[in-house]
C-alpha cells in the first residue's frame, strides 16, 4: 500500500502515482513566525486575541527568546512561501504590540521561518476558515491501497495515524490496535529533572550548559549521542552556540540532516545562539564535509 503524507507536495505525489478517483484539491496556506529576545517574564505561553478574530501566540523559546506566530496567507505555489513577507511581519508585530508594555520593532527580530499548510480545499475563500482537520482519501488501485493525507497538524499526528490505519483496515492482514496515544517519543523520560541530573553526574567534566542544551534537544538520547565522550576534546570541533562536531554527526546519521540549515535551524536551533561569523563558519565547514561524509562521522 502507499501512504502519501507528502505535505504540500501531496497532490504532486498523487498525480505521479496515477491520480485518484476524484481530482484532489489542496489549498496552500503560508504560516510564518518570528523570534525575538524574551519579550515577557515567565515560562507561560500567551494567547492573544487579534482584531481580525484570529489568535496569535507568544511562546517561550530556546531559553532566551520568544516565538510569535502565526500568519495565514493563501499562496498559489511553494515558490511564494520561501520566506516571511513584509506584511506578515507587520501583522505579527502589530498583533502583539496591542498587548505589550514595551513594543517590538522589526529590528528586534532575530530569526523568522515559514511553513506551508496543505489544507484540503473545501471551497472557502478565507484561509483562516478553511478546515484544519485532516482529510484522508483512499483509492483501491488494482488491489493496492493508496491513501493520501490532506491537512492535519503536528498536534494531532497520533490521532491521524490511527485514523489512517482504520481506513486501511480492509487491506491489512494484522491489526495491533490503537496504541500511539501512550507511546513515549524517542528520548522521553518520566522525570526529566532526574534524568538531566543523572546525565550531568555521569559526565562531570563536560560543561553544564552544553549538557543541558543536549538534554533539551535529545532527552535521554543525549547519553547515547555523547557515547564515550568524557571531556570537551572528545566532542570534536566546537562551532559555538553549544553545537559540537559530535552532535552534528548525530544529526547527519540519525536525523537525516543534509545541509547546514538542517542542523542550525531544523534540528538543534543552535543558530539562534551563534553569531553571524560562527554560522558562516559552520556552513562552510559542513559544505566541505558533504563531499567527504566519512569525516563527519
Amino acid at each position: 500500500m502507499l501512504v502519501n503524507a507528502a505535505g504540500p507536495w501531496v497532490t504532486s505525489v498523487l498525480d505521479a502515482a496515477g491520480g485518484g478517483r476524484e481530482p484532489a484539491r489542496v489549498q496552500l496556506v503560508k504560516g510564518s513566525h518570528v523570534v525575538v529576545p524574551r519579550a515577557y517574564v515567565g515560562d507561560h505561553a500567551l494567547i492573544l486575541q487579534n482584531s481580525d478574530r484570529r489568535i496569535v501566540f507568544m511562546i517561550p523559546y530556546e531559553q532566551r527568546f520568544t516565538l510569535i506566530g502565526t500568519t495565514d496567507v493563501a499562496v498559489a505555489s511553494l515558490d511564494e512561501a520561501r520566506a516571511i513577507g513584509t506584511e506578515e511581519t507587520r501583522y505579527l508585530l502589530d498583533a502583539v504590540n496591542r498587548y505589550l508594555a514595551h513594543p517590538l520593532f522589526t529590528r528586534d527580530i532575530v530569526w523568522s521561518y515559514t511553513g506551508v499548510r496543505p489544507l484540503y480545499d473545501d471551497g472557502s475563500n478565507n484561509p483562516s476558515e478553511t478546515t484544519r482537520d485532516y482529510t484522508l482519501t483512499v483509492d483501491d488501485r488494482d488491489g493496492v491501497a493508496q491513501l493520501s493525507v490532506f491537512g492535519g497538524k503536528i498536534t494531532t499526528y497520533r490521532r491521524l495515524a490511527e485514523t489512517a490505519l482504520d481506513r486501511l483496515q480492509p487491506w491489512l492482514r494484522h491489526r495491533r490496535g490503537n496504541w500511539t496515544h501512550g507511546e513515549p517519543l524517542p528520548g522521553a523520560v518520566p522525570d526529566p529533572a532526574i534524568a538531566a541530573d543523572l546525565l550531568r553526574a555521569r559526565r562531570p567534566a563536560l560543561p553544564r550548559p552544553l549538557l543541558e542544551a543536549l538534554f533539551r534537544r535529545h532527552g535521554a538520547l543525549a547519553d547515547e549521542l555523547l557515547g564515550d565522550a568524557r571531556s570537551p576534546a572528545d566532542l570534536g570541533r566546537d562551532f559555538g552556540g553549544g553545537l559540537t562536531e559530535r552532535e552534528v554527526a548525530w544529526c547527519v546519521e540519525r536525523e537525516w540532516a543534509a545541509c547546514a540549515d538542517d542542523v542550525l535551524w531544523r534540528r538543534t536551533k543552535a543558530g539562534l545562539h551563534m553569531n553571524v561569523a560562527q554560522r558562516a563558519g559552520f556552513a562552510h565547514w559542513f559544505d566541505r564535509q558533504r563531499h567527504r561524509p566519512a569525516t563527519i562521522a
